[in-house]
């Protein structure tokens, strides 16, 4: 209802031209990637996904961090975040969504802009300050970044609130509470997206006060002082005014708790790497923030030189009265002053108009200005999305006032029509800027070579496509840019590190360990040092632990950043994986309890422990832990993978069904991983599902050429199958990739002779197992009985003896030289030659393992949190020794097939 209202000061051409516009200057944002902050806020924001709980939006701040942790910059802004999860429900991380849903919402915002002004302003100043708020290039920060959807979300609230409130006074001048109502629900959902859409209510009682109800100054002076004198009472409508005003002022106040109570009363850390003035003293800290109003207001004026991070060296300190720059700040203040005296005294449109321009221009930056509290910035061009709001009246009210004088008025026009033109090509050109994180920060680095952090984020971009070298010169420059930046000298050395260059990553890492700041007894150590600085413990242990000979040392570095803080999660999880390889797996586990302890909710985490109880060889827990991951990420691959080959190995089939499952899922997530279709050939042959077990090995064997395992069990499954033929081309294939597989040969050689009646073929392949290895009983046993099948008996004799010498307690064997002993004596006593042997034969050993994993194939890697890795910027784990011990428990309790034995003698 307030929409149709709102709109019926706003024909539909008008929507269309302002839409059009906003669409011409931002259709190449859609080609945009996710940059800068988007990482954090949409990639690397788990609230997005799915799979979090509704509840966690209204929980965690804007970047997905629990609210109650001190890392957390306390941006309560759920509304906005609720956004980015409906973009990702319908496309996921496909970027142009996000921008195409912010493109839309700043034409709402344009729409909603054109109404308020048409409340100050006649139609056609009106319709110019909308469009050149639409095509400012200063928005283009707010627009085309994603993150920057928290400005647009919260102006169109702040501006739907405010088109309420000028409802509230009804044609007799009475109040009507309904719109108050509904501005109250607003001004709340407005603070639900940015913290900055509460000055709305600010806005609201300017509006109140001197256009509503038509006061001025001297009026409201004048007033103050007949009441005090006790001439006269309240007037009635001042009594209206005050009531309406002490409704807004008392709700604000409970949105402000509610907030204060959400942020847990404390304000966020920064570092004076992010906003230096706020740790410098006075009088620098008051100059420095002064001048910065004049700076904001340049940018407004002229945004010709765009950046988009202004932080640590961007704008140096104003130190000294005598700094030059303080003259701008003074003619910032008269100006502003003057306008504002203009405002106030006088009741006629013109005054009204400013008022209500300088309430847009200032109340809603104030929460930035740094005035009354520090914030993570120096300057944002985000954040002056409303305020340009302000300034886009004033130069539209400007324009009307010379538009009016007669001679002035086509050339005023032509200003106007060059500024829109070059303002929505400055913007248009702009968009290109956020294409990748690489043409952001080289744009940046154009307009300001002196902010150490804009040189490391150009590394970071190259060194996500693996251009360390060039990578590194830049980071390198950033530490000779800021010499005390921390992380400058960490970037360096995990550049040095991706480089192969351990000498120099380590001295690197060095030289940023020396720059943090001493431990002070009784002082905070957090307010002091941003929390991801102090990874630099953690990547310094990292890097030195792969010599064996430091891991003493390493733990060391740990325990370091554990007593600086407890709370430090990410050295928990390091050191757990630093004691597991020490094999001090007592200490290892109560390292990553103590991780858990700080977050219960981190699946990687559960999955660490499970590996720990392997090792600590109680399986049940870990199975138990391994459920827990799974509960927390139901498609955690490792988890899946390692627990479903846990239950494979208990060898309970009551465990096969789920143990099923969980390969199946898996190899949706890695479906080219041939480890996940192995092991469910496995299952189906445990579980006599021959022909699963078949399709299941075939598809491990197309995926990677030469799997060992499930070559030799594909052959295994056939000659179980009694399909013996079908196993010969397989154990070809085994045996060309592995030429060294001696069980692959041992049942080769089986099939030949037993079933092929291939003597000779069978004879190469257990003398290649004796070249191989000349004291494998097996296969001199089985060649043993290759010469009585060539009726050669003398040779099977001493082949026998030899065999038996070299496995005195093998029974078969002495059985077997017996027959031929004994079949030796009957042929001599018959005459017979002893080189040929009629109706009496026995068959090769056959010593095969029923289903044999071999421990050749390593299962699929995958990133977890803390599996022995840099903590820059992600950590990845590796899965292997886990289950080598498996594979140990596999062959140690698997059961041989007896002997199959056939002795017929005959006359």
């Amino acid at each position: 209802m307030l929409f149709g209202a709102s709109m019926a000061a706003v024909s539909w051409k008008e929507i269309l031209l302002l839409t059009g516009l906003v669409v011409g200057c931002y259709w190449n944002s859609l080609s945009c990637g996710f940059v800068f902050d988007d990482v954090s806020a949409i990639l690397d924001n788990k609230d997005l996904r799915p799979s979090t709980p509704l509840r966690n939006l209204f929980l965690n701040d804007f970047w997905g961090t629990p609210m109650a942790e001190e890392r957390s910059h306390k941006s309560y802004r759920p509304l906005t975040v609720l956004t980015f999860r409906l973009n990702y429900l319908f496309s996921e991380l496909s970027a142009s969504s996000y921008h195409l849903l912010n493109v839309v919402l700043h034409a709402v915002v344009c729409v909603l802009f054109l109404r308020v002004c048409r409340l100050f302003l006649d139609k056609t100043s009106s319709l110019v300050a909308a469009l050149l708020f639409a095509v400012h290039p200063i928005h283009t920060e707010a627009v085309t970044g994603v993150v920057g959807r928290a400005e647009l979300l919260s102006s169109i609230f702040l501006l739907a609130a405010f088109l309420a409130y000028t409802k509230s006074t009804g044609a007799d001048h009475s109040i009507v509470w309904a719109p108050i109502a509904l501005t109250v629900v607003l001004v709340a959902a407005a603070t639900l997206c940015k913290e900055q859409g509460i000055t709305v209510v600010g806005i609201c009682c300017v509006h109140e006060v001197f256009v509503a109800q038509g006061f001025t100054l001297p009026m409201l002076l004048d007033t103050l002082r007949q009441v005090l004198q006790g001439k006269d009472g309240f007037p009635y409508a001042v009594l209206q005014t005050l009531l309406k005003l002490i409704v807004l002022v008392i709700s604000t106040l409970l949105l402000v708790i509610i907030r204060v109570q959400v942020i847990q009363s404390q304000l966020p850390v920064f570092t004076r790497f992010d906003n230096p003035a706020a740790v410098s003293p006075t009088p620098t800290r008051q100059l420095t923030f002064n001048y910065l109003l004049p700076v904001n207001a340049w940018l407004l004026l002229n945004p010709s030189e765009l950046c988009c991070d202004w932080t640590m060296g961007t704008i140096p300190l104003v130190e000294s009265l005598l700094d030059l720059r303080n003259l701008a700040t003074l003619v910032f203040y008269t100006t502003l002053g003057l306008l504002a005296y203009h405002s106030l005294r006088y009741r006629h449109s013109s005054a009204r108009t400013v008022i209500m321009a300088l309430s847009l221009i200032v109340l809603p930056f104030i929460p930035a200005s740094n005035l009354f509290f520090p914030v993570g910035f120096v300057v944002a061009e985000r954040v002056l999305y409303v305020p340009s709001m302000g300034f886009c009246v004033l130069v539209a009210h400007g324009f009307k006032i010379v538009s009016q004088k007669g001679h002035l008025k086509k050339i005023s026009w032509l200003i106007i029509g060059v500024l829109l033109t070059t303002h929505a090509v400055k913007t248009f050109k702009r968009n290109w800027d956020w294409e990748s994180e690489y043409t952001l920060f080289t744009s940046a680095l154009k307009v300001n070579k002196n902010n150490a952090k804009l040189w490391n984020n150009v590394g970071h971009a190259l060194e996500n496509q693996n251009n360390y070298a060039k990578a590194l010169q830049y980071f390198l420059q950033a530490t000779r840019v800021q010499p005390d930046d921390i992380g400058a000298h960490m970037n360096v050395g995990r550049t040095y590190k991706n480089l192969n260059k351990s000498k120099e990553a380590e001295d690197a890492y060095l030289v940023a360990k020396s720059l943090m700041p001493q431990v002070i007894p009784g002082k905070k150590y957090a307010t002091r040092v941003a929390p991801n600085h102090l990874n630099v413990y953690i990547n310094l242990a990292n890097l030195i632990r792969a010599n064996e000979s430091r891991l003493e040392e390493a733990d060391q570095l740990y325990r370091q950043a554990i007593s600086m803080r407890p709370d430090f999660k990410q050295a928990y999880i390091s050191r757990g994986e630093l004691l597991l390889k020490m094999n001090k797996l007592t200490e290892a586990r109560d390292a990553y309890l103590r991780a858990l302890d700080l977050d219960r909710t981190n699946a990687d985490l559960w999955y660490n422990l499970a590996i720990v109880n392997i090792e600590m060889k109680d399986p049940s827990e870990a199975l138990k832990n391994f459920n827990h991951a799974l509960e927390l990420n139901p498609r955690h691959k490792l988890a899946l993978f390692n627990s479903a080959l846990l239950m494979q190995e208990s060898g309970e089939p009551k465990f096969w069904p789920e143990a099923n499952r969980r390969f199946l899922t898996y190899v949706e997530e890695e479906p080219e991983d041939a480890n996940g279709y192995f092991n469910l050939g496995m299952l189906a042959m445990d579980a006599n599902e021959n022909p699963a077990a078949e399709r299941w090995m075939r598809k491990a064997i197309g995926l990677q050429a030469g799997f060992r395992s499930a070559l030799f069990n594909l052959a295994l499954l056939y000659s179980q199958s009694k399909r013996e033929i079908d196993a010969l081309p397989v154990l070809d294939e085994l045996l060309r990739h592995h030429p060294e597989h001696i069980k692959g040969l041992i049942l080769k050689g089986d099939i030949l002779m037993n079933h092929k009646k291939d003597t000779r073929g069978a004879k190469a392949c257990f003398e290649r197992i004796l070249h191989m290895d000349p004291t494998n009983v097996q296969g001199k046993h089985n060649l043993c009985v290759v010469y009585f099948e060539e009726r050669d008996l003398p040779r099977a004799e001493r082949c026998l003896e030899e065999t038996l010498a070299l496995a005195p307690n093998e029974e078969y064997v002495r059985r077997h030289l017996s027959i031929v002993r004994g079949k030796m004596a009957a042929m001599s006593a018959a005459g017979q030659p002893l080189t040929s042997a009629e109706g009496a034969t026995m068959s090769a050993k056959e010593e095969k393992p029923k289903r044999v994993k071999e421990g050749a194939e390593e299962i699929a890697e995958g990133e977890e949190e803390g599996r022995g890795a840099d903590s820059d910027k992600q950590t990845k784990g590796k899965s292997t020794k886990e289950i080598k011990d498996i594979e140990e428990k596999r062959a140690a309790a698997l059961k041989r097939l007896e002997e199959i034995e056939r002795i017929l003698s005959g006359d």
